[in-house]
């Protein structure tokens, strides 16, 4: 498991990861990898994420961009010092590969837009992490 974090314009993002053995299928070429992304508003002021931007690396393929509306099908208002926590999943066809991205969030009560970092985290099966 690793863990990565960072604050961009008052928000925290830190991101936790696993490999899933048993939904993978090394031999086929397939590795699924969940990870856990927990947001802290450390502003004043509410946030609320509007869309997320990712780009996944894959050792063995190009890379690839996802772009939508909100995580997990929300666009969560977080209130100061709140946390919103989401779990999602990646696949890969390899073994080593890395995610990073943005996220999107207005401020609450107006029109201001932040645009905030996904930090960039590993995706590895433990025995190659060290």
């Amino acid at each position: 498991m690793t863990m990565e974090s960072a604050i961009t314009s008052g928000v925290k993002v830190t991101v936790n990861t696993r490999y899933m053995q048993e939904q993978s299928e090394p031999g086929k070429g397939a590795f699924l990898f969940a990870y856990d992304v927990f947001i802290t508003n450390n502003n004043l002021y509410p946030v609320q994420l509007l869309s997320r931007h990712w780009i996944i690396y894959d050792s063995l393929f190009p890379k690839r961009e996802i772009r939508g509306e909100g995580v997990v099908g929300e666009k969560p208002i977080i209130e100061p010092g709140e946390t919103f926590r989401y779990q999602s999943f990646c696949d890969l066809h390899s073994s080593i590969g890395w995610m990073q991205g943005e996220y999107l969030f207005r401020v609450d009560g107006n029109q201001q837009l932040l645009e905030v970092t996904i930090p960039k985290f590993e995706l590895m099966l433990p025995e190659q992490m060290n």
